[in-house]
């Protein structure tokens, strides 16, 4: 039977066209182990499993909430649906069986799920009812969540996904993102998230086009189903006619023909019209962009995310394993910089075996995380930092701290830095001839306003423009309902930022932007003109920012800051910067 066409519309978070097959989180990828268990062991399996419906349900929960700040309509539907998971999870006839099974056949949870999930829809398919039917395939999905928490570490979501398919979920979280290997998974859509969440930022990294915020999403795709995903529109078609798939076709191959064009520029300098270099470095996220930011004609890397060695594991990375992961990154530089953060966890980024120290926060974004953490778990920092300094002996590095809010934190861990470099020492471990140089994060409105006293105690700044609007305005980035008001063009930001380069200028320290500001070329002429020299980014999104450095002059690009800084309209501002952006000479021919 042939299909029509359906369309949902959600947040286009990151740009792209793919064309494949859906593949539904949790549909998919897990073996089930069945066991049997003794009657001494039954009460404790009984207590697992109790576990992990509670753990299901918290888990609905915070999915409520978020949903929540969706539009009206959306967020009534998913709050419907999602109070019935959290139903079936409380005493239902699913709870109910899975219990009597582990008693009476004295078998592991997982296994009694999988068989009570199967009873039920063989009882709901003899009822010939549409409406059952239907609901099968929640509980289908409530089996599936309980079946993740008791797998725990040994769960990887896209185990079974085919090559080429587009990730379809309620959620996908920055340990969800790590998993992803862009060479198998072509594309990926959420209920929530939004764009300058860190999964959106993640998606832009790997260059996979993702849609987020697309209400009806679940409702709409089913395993398997023919999709394409359109980044650009923020668009899902599922069961494409011929008139759209060869649309997507014709789309793909322009897309492949552009990114050649910028690759002929790797070898060119990011120089201006009129002789000003600019160094061009990037955000990786994960080792395995590594070979697409030298790919890409990076100069070496602004800010290196340490969070990948802490997701999904139950455990901590030990500091032989951070340093052997770091060292092998360094040399693959070949004498490039490496500027490596420290742990950033909290908010959203929660690593798993840190998770509980965030849990009892009513703000997380505000709460225990970053440096905050590093200071208040000292062996934690202290087994970063040792890792770092013997792998900065393979390598030039920066070690970049984040969230800093004060001279004192920079100064403790300056000192906490020494003193591991001297034990070290003692040990004969064999490190750099000099510390390397110690960087603060510029992403709270603080540490911009005390720029100039912070310059003093750090060897560098890394202004990130994520966070810094974030805070700056009292905006979630990942909360839907805001979206629109997540201005990093906000008069407000942007002087918080030229306090920031004018201190560093004056203390004579390099400072950089590496925020998602700083791959947007609809913002690179105002970058340069505030003084940047040095702008890090995704490795995709190198090329473009050094095609259109290579169009400016520096002159009109001060001028156009002069004028920005001007202005307390950020419409206005938005405006100017998009004339600017039109009225700028073509840098096709600057490219020999």
């Amino acid at each position: 039977m042939k299909r029509e066409p359906r369309i949902l519309s959600g947040i286009g978070v990151a740009p792209g066209i793919a064309i494949g097959p859906a593949f539904v989180i949790g549909t998919f990828g897990i073996s089930v182990p069945e066991y049997s268990i003794t009657a001494g062991q039954v009460a404790d399996e009984i207590t697992r499993f109790n576990h992990a419906a509670a753990q299901s349900r918290k888990q609905i929960k915070q999915l409520q909430n978020r949903a929540e700040a969706l539009p009206a309509g959306a967020a009534e539907e998913i709050s419907i649906l999602l109070e019935a998971h959290h139903a079936m999870l409380s005493g239902s006839r699913l709870v109910r069986g899975v219990e009597a099974l582990i008693k009476s056949s004295r078998i592991n949870a997982e296994a009694a799920i999988e068989r009570q999930i199967t009873e039920i829809g063989a009882n709901f398919a003899s009822m010939g009812d549409s409406y059952l039917a239907a609901r099968m395939a929640d509980v289908r999905e409530v089996g599936q969540r309980l079946l993740r928490n008791l797998l725990q570490q040994h769960y990887h979501p896209f185990a079974g996904a085919p090559a080429g398919s587009i990730l379809i979920s309620d959620e996908i979280t920055p340990a969800d993102t790590a998993l992803m290997d862009p060479k198998k998974i072509a594309g990926f859509a959420a209920v929530l998230g939004g764009p300058e969440g860190h999964a959106a930022i993640m998606a832009r990294a790997l260059g996979l086009p993702a849609v987020l915020g697309v209400a009806a999403l679940l409702q709409g795709v089913n395993p398997k189903d023919p999709i394409i995903i359109d980044g650009y529109r923020g668009e899902i078609i599922v069961y494409p006619n011929a008139v759209q798939l060869r649309a997507a076709r014709q789309m793909l191959q322009k897309q492949t023909a552009e990114r050649g064009k910028l690759r002929a520029l790797k070898r060119l300098s990011a120089t201006t019209r009129d002789q000003v270099t600019i160094d061009l470095h990037v955000n990786l996220e994960l080792p395995r962009e590594l070979d697409d930011a030298l790919d890409a004609g990076a100069q070496g890397v602004g800010l290196l995310r340490t969070e990948f060695m802490f997701m999904n594991r139950a455990d901590l990375p030990g500091e032989d394993e951070q340093y052997a992961a770091l060292r092998q990154m360094i040399e693959g530089l070949n004498g490039k910089i490496m500027t490596v953060r420290t742990l950033d966890v909290g908010g959203e980024k929660l690593a798993g075996a840190l998770a509980q120290l965030g849990a009892g926060s009513a703000n997380p974004a505000l709460g225990l995380r970053a440096i905050r953490l590093g200071l208040k778990m000292p062996e934690l920092l202290e087994t970063q930092l040792a890792a770092i300094l013997r792998a900065a002996a393979y390598g030039p590095v920066r070690i970049l701290i984040p969230m800093v809010s004060s001279v004192v934190q920079m100064q403790q861990v300056r000192h906490i830095m020494q003193q591991v470099a001297k034990r070290l020492q003692r040990k004969g471990v064999k490190l750099p001839p000099k510390l390397p140089p110690l960087g603060a994060m510029i992403e709270i409105p603080g540490a911009a306003l005390a720029a100039d006293a912070l310059a003093q105690v750090s060897d560098f700044f890394a202004i990130g423009s994520n966070d810094l609007t974030q805070y700056t305005l009292a905006i979630d980035r990942g909360d839907e309902q805001v979206a629109e008001l997540y201005n990093p063009m906000h008069p407000a930001v942007l002087r918080l930022m030229q306090f920031t380069i004018v201190a560093a200028l004056r203390a004579r320290i390099p400072v950089s932007a590496c925020g998602e500001l700083a791959g947007d070329t609809n913002y690179t002429a105002l970058l340069v003109g505030l003084g940047l020299r040095e702008l890090s980014m995704s490795p995709a999104r190198l090329p473009r920012v050094k095609q259109k450095i290579r169009s400016l002059e520096l002159a009109s690009a001060i001028g156009l800051a002069e004028h920005v800084m001007t202005e307390s309209d950020e419409t206005q501002i938005i405006k100017l910067l998009k004339d600017a952006s039109n009225a700028a000479p073509s840098a096709r021919r600057h490219t020999h």
